[in-house]
């Protein structure tokens, strides 16, 4: 069975950081693209950042210059580094992965930025 489990969030004054990883099952790891979105209360689902199985990255521009996304391609590993945290940047984060037939997603992770 496909699996993404989530896992690092938690409560961060602002300023702080936060490394997130999402370890996802091997049949899926090597897809096309993975990456991370969030969704705040009430909001709908956003885009955070990507990784191709090639290594190019993309970032939202809300995120960009603070967030660094990478992958361990021998741990089956997805990360989201998270620097310079804002109040605005308190949600859920769930993985996600792009293969040729599905999109797959983790359950997530909450990430409170609060003082």
């Amino acid at each position: 069975q496909v699996q993404l489990v989530e896992s690092g969030g938690g409560l961060v004054q602002p300023g702080g950081s936060l490394r997130l990883s999402c370890a996802i099952s091997q049949s899926i790891f090597n897809s096309y693209v993975v990456g991370w979105y969030r969704q705040a209360p009430g909001k709908e689902r956003e885009f955070v950042s990507s990784i191709t199985k090639f290594g190019n990255r993309n970032y939202a521009a809300s995120v960009k210059g603070r967030f660094t996304i990478s992958r361990d391609n021998a741990k089956f590993t997805l990360y989201l580094e998270m620097n310079s945290l804002k109040p605005e940047d308190t949600a859920v984060y769930y993985c996600n992965v792009q293969s040729s037939s599905s999109n797959y997603w983790g359950r997530g992770t909450q990430v409170n930025v609060s003082s």
